[in-house]
């Protein structure tokens, strides 16, 4: 199993999402950004590497997991934990990025696994 971490950041109400661009692994999709956790990472390390890579922010705080999800038909298991960040997001490698409502979030195309932390997030399963 590979950890990845997925950022949730959460700034005026509103929380960030990126559009993973069309050549990768749900190509057009919206998710929560962040990535791979090295070997011998911490979050907090993982989260500042990726985020600083995708959106060019500085991590400040990286809260508990908050749901585990496992990416079906990958060895990908997505742990979504609250990040705190400096700085405003840029789009560095993803297709596009947004801050969305709570409402807004559900209407967009997400990645399964955002899909399932968003349910989670409602009170839902999401299963």
């Amino acid at each position: 199993m590979i950890r990845v971490l997925a950022a949730v950041i959460e700034r005026n109400g509103r929380l960030l999402v990126c559009r993973r661009p069309a050549h990768k692994r749900h190509g057009g999709l919206w998710e929560f950004p962040g990535g791979k956790i090295e070997e011998g990472e911490s979050d907090f390390d993982a989260a500042a590497r990726e985020l600083a890579e995708e959106l060019g922010v500085r991590v400040v705080e990286v809260g508990e997991v908050e749901l585990s999800v496992r990416d079906p038909g990958s060895e990908f298991v997505i742990d979504f934990v609250r990040v705190r960040i400096e700085g405003e997001p840029r789009c560095l490698e993803h297709a596009a990025l947004a801050w969305v409502t709570r409402e807004e979030l559900r209407a967009l195309p997400l990645a399964p696994s955002d899909r399932r932390y968003v349910a989670h997030m409602d009170g839902r399963d999401g299963g």
